[in-house]
C-alpha cells in the first residue's frame, strides 16, 4: 500500500470513529463545513456544476444557481458524514433512523420471482438506502467501480455489505447480475452518469440530450424483472425516509426505439425527483458532454 493511500484509509477509520461519537446534529454540521469548504476550493467542480444549473434552470437568477451548488456541495458533505455514522450503528439503530414509503410495491415485485431492478442516481442519501434496504427486503446487489484506494474500497465493501447485500464489480458483470436476479434478489443500478460505450442510449434530461446505459432496458427485456425507481430523502434531525416509486413498464421489444423510451421514462422519474430537491443531486458531474 503506497503512503497516500494509507493515510487515507487511516483518515477515513479516524473519521468513522469521531462521526460515531457526534450526536446526529454535530455530524450533520461536520458534513456541512466540509462540502462548504469544498464548493470554497475546489474551483474546477464549482465551474461545472454552476454551468449545469444555469442550463437545468435558465429561468432562475444567478444567486439560486450558487444557492443550489452551494446546497449540493453541502449535501454531499452530509453525505459522507452520514455513511461515516451508520456504518457504526447497530441494524436496530438504523432501523429506527429511517422510515420506509412503498415497500410493499418492492414484495410485490419480489412475488413474480424475477428479481427486481432497482433504478435510482447520485441524489439524496442513495448509499444509506442500499444499506439499509436488506433490513426490510430481500437483499440487493450494487453495481459499483472499485476505488483505487484498495484498503479503503475493502472498507466501502464491508459497510455495503453489512447488513445482507452484495456489491458487483465491473468485471464479469453481466454473469453476477443474472445470477442475482436468478436468486430472486435485486439489483441496484444508478443512470445519471455519462456513458462512454457505443450502445449508450440518448435520452432527454432537464430538455438536453444525455448518454445512458442501456443495461437496465436490456436485463428487463431479457430476465423480465420489474424495474423499481428508488430514493432516500432527508427528513432532518437524523432521520431519512426510502421512497420505492411504482415500477416502470419494460420495454415494448428489442427495438432501439422502445429501448430509448423505456430509459427515457426511467430517467423522467429520477428527474422528477431533483427538480423538487435539486441541492440534492450531483451536479458536479459532467452529465452532458454535447
Amino acid at each position: 500500500m503506497s503512503v497516500r493511500h494509507r493515510v487515507e484509509y487511516l483518515a477515513v477509520r479516524g473519521a468513522i470513529a469521531l462521526a460515531a461519537l457526534m450526536p446526529w446534529g454535530l455530524a450533520d454540521a461536520c458534513g456541512s463545513a466540509v462540502g462548504t469548504l469544498f464548493y470554497l476550493l475546489d474551483r474546477r467542480h464549482r465551474r461545472v456544476a454552476l454551468a449545469n444549473v444555469a442550463a437545468a434552470f435558465p429561468a432562475r437568477t444567478e444567486a439560486e444557481h450558487h444557492a443550489i451548488v452551494r446546497g449540493a456541495f453541502r449535501h454531499f458533505g452530509r453525505l459522507l458524514f452520514a455513511v461515516l455514522k451508520f456504518s457504526s450503528l447497530s441494524n436496530e439503530q438504523m432501523l429506527t433512523a429511517v422510515e420506509f414509503e412503498g415497500e410493499e410495491r418492492v414484495r410485490l415485485a419480489h412475488a413474480q420471482n424475477k428479481g427486481v431492478l432497482f433504478v435510482t442516481g447520485h441524489f439524496g442519501f442513495w448509499e444509506l438506502q442500499a444499506l439499509v434496504h436488506a433490513l426490510r427486503l430481500p437483499p440487493m446487489a450494487v453495481l459499483a467501480r472499485a476505488l483505487d484506494n484498495r484498503a479503503l474500497n475493502d472498507l466501502l465493501e464491508r459497510i455495503r455489505t453489512r447488513t445482507g447485500n452484495s456489491v458487483i464489480y465491473r468485471q464479469g458483470t453481466m454473469r453476477k447480475v443474472m445470477r442475482t436476479l436468478q436468486a430472486n434478489h435485486g439489483v441496484g443500478v444508478l443512470i445519471d452518469q455519462y456513458t462512454l460505450s457505443r450502445d449508450a442510449v440518448m435520452v432527454d434530461f432537464f430538455g438536453r440530450p444525455a448518454a445512458t446505459t442501456p443495461v437496465v432496458a436490456a436485463l428487463a427485456l431479457r430476465t423480465g424483472a420489474p424495474v423499481v425507481p428508488l430514493f432516500a430523502i432527508p427528513l432532518g434531525g437524523g432521520r431519512y425516509r426510502m421512497i420505492y416509486e411504482h415500477p416502470v413498464a419494460p420495454p415494448a421489444s428489442d427495438d432501439p426505439d422502445a429501448i430509448r423510451e423505456f430509459t427515457q421514462r426511467c430517467t423522467d422519474v429520477l428527474e422528477m425527483y431533483v427538480r423538487k430537491r435539486p441541492e440534492l443531486w450531483l451536479w458536479m458531474h459532467r452529465r452532458w458532454r454535447e
